[in-house]
C-alpha cells in the first residue's frame, strides 16, 4: 500500500506541474535513493524499478551468500541460513535478490520520503521558472493585481506565477486596483532560497524603449533604432531615434500624426511628457537638440571634462532648464555631457548667492534646485511660474524679487 501512496502522490504532482516522466522518474528514484542510504549506509547494491503510469514501485537489494559465521558487511553480504529461507537452494558465493518494501524503512522514513519527493518536486518547479523568467528579463511582461502592500504589489500571471512590484518601480502617478491588469519589464530574477523572486520595473527606461518596440511597427523591424532613452518617470522622458533609410523620418513615425502614435505610450505612463529626438553624431546639434523646446544661440564643448557651455537668449532660459530642472537633467543624460546655461548680456547679471545678506540660503538653494541661480533669471520669470518651478510660498518670492530689484537695478 504504501508504494502505491507514494505513486499516487508522484502522480499528482506530475499532472499538477506538467513535469516530464523522465525528470520525474529522476526525483523520485533520486528520494528513493536518500531513504535508503540512510537505512542501510549505501545504495550501489539496489535496483529501483519504477512504473509510474501502473503504479508499480519495487525496491531490490543485491547481496552475496557467505558462511554464517563469516559476514562482515551486512547490506553486501547475507548468511547462507538466511539467504535460505528465501530459496533453499541458495549456496555460498551466489547472489541474492531480495524485494524491499517501504514498510521495512519504518513509518518516520516513509513520511519523510514524501516530504522529501514534495520538495524536490517543488525544487525543480522553481529552477525552471527561475530560467524561463531569466529568459525574460528585459522584456515586457503582463500580470494581475493579487495583493497590495505598503512596498509593493503582488501580480500573479495566468500560470500563478508571483512577480513582485516594488513601490520605488511604480510610476508615482500608478493606482491599481485588485484584479487589473499591469505591464512592466521583467527588470531582475534572482533565487532565494529555493524560490525565484521576480521583480518588475515600470520606470526602467527599458520599459519606454521596449513600449516603442510594441507600438511602433517601423522600431519593431529594426528601420528605426532607439540609440538612448532616459526619463524621470511619470514627469519626462527623452528618447534618441535614428534610421538608416533616408527615406524615413525616425521623429515623425514614432510621434505619428498629431501624436497619434505615441499617444498610447504616454498614457501608459501616466502621461509622462516624451521628447522624440533625431540622433547624430554632431555632439554641437545633438546637445541642441536634446535641449528642445529652447532654442540655442551658441555651444562651447569641452570633450576633456564632458562639460558643455550653452548660451541663450533670456526667454529661452526657462524652456532649456524645464519645470524642476527636468529638461536640462534629462539632456546631459541623453548626450553624457554636463550642461551648463549662460544668458546673453550675463555680464550685466549677478549672481543668487551674492545676496545671501538679504535672502536666507536654503531660499536661494530652491531657486538653484530649478535652474534659477542670478538675479535676471527670477527677474525675468512671471511669479505664478516661480511658484510653479519651486517649494516656494508666493509670499516669499514676492520677497525676493522686491530684494532684487531693489540691490540689481540700482
Amino acid at each position: 500500500m504504501e508504494n502505491i501512496a507514494l505513486i499516487d502522490s508522484f502522480s499528482e504532482f506530475k499532472d499538477e506541474k506538467l513535469i516530464d516522466r523522465v525528470t520525474l522518474m529522476a526525483i523520485l528514484e533520486d528520494v528513493l535513493r536518500n531513504a535508503l542510504k540512510k537505512k542501510y549506509g549505501d545504495d550501489d547494491n539496489f535496483d529501483i524499478i519504477i512504473n509510474p503510469d501502473k503504479g508499480d514501485l519495487e525496491i531490490w537489494r543485491n547481496r552475496i551468500v557467505v558462511a554464517d559465521d563469516e559476514v562482515e558487511e551486512p547490506n553486501q553480504e547475507i548468511a547462507l541460513s538466511e539467504a535460505q529461507k528465501i530459496e533453499p537452494d541458495f549456496e555460498v558465493g551466489e547472489d541474492v535478490a531480495e524485494e524491499v518494501k517501504l514498510v521495512d524503512l519504518g513509518r518516520r522514513s516513509i513520511l519523510a520520503l514524501r516530504q522529501n519527493l514534495i520538495s524536490k518536486i517543488h525544487e525543480h518547479d522553481n529552477t525552471n521558472i527561475y530560467k524561463q523568467f531569466k529568459d525574460l528579463e528585459g522584456e515586457i511582461y503582463s500580470a494581475e493585481v493579487h495583493h497590495i502592500r505598503h512596498r509593493a504589489i503582488i501580480l500573479l500571471d495566468d500560470d500563478g506565477n508571483e512577480i513582485i512590484l516594488p513601490k520605488d518601480k511604480q510610476i508615482p502617478s500608478d493606482f491599481f486596483r485588485k484584479g487589473e491588469n499591469v505591464r512592466g519589464i521583467i527588470e531582475s530574477v534572482e533565487l532565494k532560497g529555493n524560490k525565484p523572486a521576480i521583480i518588475m520595473s515600470r520606470t526602467a527606461p527599458v520599459f519606454l524603449e521596449k513600449l516603442f518596440e510594441q507600438e511602433i511597427p517601423e522600431v519593431f523591424d529594426g528601420l528605426i533604432t532607439i540609440k538612448k532613452v532616459v526619463r524621470i518617470p511619470g514627469e519626462k522622458a527623452k528618447v534618441a531615434v535614428d534610421s538608416y533609410d533616408d527615406r524615413i523620418d525616425p521623429v515623425g513615425a514614432c510621434v505619428g500624426m498629431k501624436g497619434s502614435r505615441i499617444h498610447g505610450i504616454v498614457r501608459e505612463l501616466g502621461n509622462e511628457n516624451i521628447d522624440v529626438i533625431n540622433f547624430t553624431n554632431n555632439l554641437n546639434l545633438f546637445i541642441t537638440r536634446a535641449l528642445s523646446p529652447a532654442r540655442v544661440t551658441s555651444i562651447k564643448i569641452n570633450e576633456e571634462t564632458k562639460r558643455a557651455e550653452v548660451l541663450l537668449k533670456p526667454e529661452e532660459v526657462s524652456k532649456a532648464i524645464g519645470r524642476g530642472g527636468h529638461n536640462i537633467r534629462l539632456a546631459g543624460q541623453l548626450t553624457g555631457y554636463e550642461i551648463d546655461v549662460f544668458r546673453e548680456g550675463a555680464e550685466e547679471d549677478v549672481e543668487l548667492n551674492e545676496f545671501t545678506d538679504e535672502i536666507e540660503g536654503w531660499i536661494i538653494e530652491e531657486f538653484s534646485k530649478a535652474g534659477l541661480d542670478t538675479a535676471k533669471s527670477i527677474l525675468e520669470q512671471d511669479v505664478v511660474d516661480l511658484v510653479k518651478r519651486t517649494d516656494l510660498e508666493e509670499e516669499t518670492i514676492l520677497d525676493v524679487i522686491r530684494i532684487l530689484k531693489e540691490e540689481f537695478e540700482e
